[in-house]
């Protein structure tokens, strides 16, 4: 299996040629945010699903496959369009549940005790892989950054055949596109970081998929995968060799992570810079902030999450479309 990206980054002596979209992590509303930004600017005139490289991680990951198949106008009109979730209540006497805020101190306590950054992915893992074994023994599959557990499990089937079903539903096609595509995962057993494209011999669905796997491992042939933000939230590095840069990040380019360890935006971008590129960050603005961290596995927010980020890339075309061109 080829995970490994397709193209490497080419010296040169000029400007480096060749434009890539960046697609961070956020969850759900975090996915309704990208597709609102990138719905707003392709209104204006800003088409940016023509960029030589796409690189999506978790949510990113699920945006980056719906742009390839479908206009940011219509994705956005879905978001906007879609029934709302019922609001969930907790049967007389017991406490509402909290997947979102278990699942922040779990990992919380992991990054505490980790040495470093490949040390935490390990823990990671192996912590993923014993749930997916605790939930289902025969396969894996993991509450993701742009679903919920509920909508999951409201499937039959395995845990991974839930997911994959319901990631596949959100694609609007099935197939790897022709442009260069990257997706983030990291290898569950190992910790090692690993990038999928259309030749590393994995479908695109269950590439989403990995890369979205934030709680449980997500099996595909004999590996199991965790979120490709494990790697880095926006994995911008990834773009390295290209002439411009442009990161739209729904965490605002934070980082749980001890800033030691470099995972932070600012440091990718940094690197990036040095090597040639020009980097351009977009983030949720102040009035929308509260979409997203905590909140950011609410379903009934994605609508106004990808109002904002619509309204946003309406303002903000002007400017990006000298950057892009």
């Amino acid at each position: 299996m080829n995970t490994t990206p397709s193209s490497q980054p080419r010296p040169s002596d000029g400007p480096l040629p060749g434009r890539a979209l960046v697609l961070g992590g956020g969850g759900s509303t975090g996915n309704a945010w990208l597709i609102g930004v990138l719905a707003g600017l392709a209104d204006a005139g800003l088409d940016l699903t023509r960029a030589d490289r796409v690189i999506g991680t978790s949510a990113g990951s699920t945006a980056a496959a719906q742009i390839a198949g479908a206009p940011p106008a219509e994705l956005y009109a879905a978001i906007l369009d879609a029934p709302l979730p019922p609001q969930r209540r907790p049967p007389a006497g017991h406490a509402p549940a909290r997947p979102v805020s278990d699942h922040l101190e779990r990992t919380g306590r992991i990054i505490a005790a980790a040495e470093d950054a490949a040390d935490m992915r390990r823990r990671m893992g192996a912590v993923a892989l014993e749930m997916a074994a605790a939930r289902n023994p025969s396969t894996a599959t993991a509450p993701v950054q742009d679903s919920s557990p509920q909508e999951s499990s409201a499937q039959g089937g395995s845990l991974r055949e839930q997911w994959r079903a319901t990631v596949a539903t959100r694609l609007p096609t099935l197939e790897w596109p022709q442009h260069e595509l990257l997706m983030t995962a990291v290898d569950a057993h190992s910790g090692e970081p690993v990038v999928f494209h259309r030749h590393s011999g994995v479908d695109l669905v269950d590439a989403v998929a990995a890369s979205c796997a934030s709680g449980f491992a997500y099996g595909i042939g004999n590996s199991s995968y965790i979120d490709g933000g494990y790697r880095r939230n926006e994995n911008a590095d990834l773009a390295a060799g290209c002439g411009r840069v442009l990161v739209l990040s729904p965490f605002g380019g934070r980082t749980r992570m001890p800033l030691e360890w470099n995972m932070q935006l600012a440091a990718q971008a940094d690197e990036l810079r040095a090597a040639g590129s020009v980097v351009e960050t977009v983030f949720p603005d102040a009035g929308s902030e509260h979409l997203f961290g905590a909140n950011a596995m609410d379903l009934r927010l994605r609508p106004a999450a990808a109002q904002a980020g619509y309204t946003q890339g309406r303002a903000l075309a002007g400017r990006l479309a000298a950057f892009w061109s």
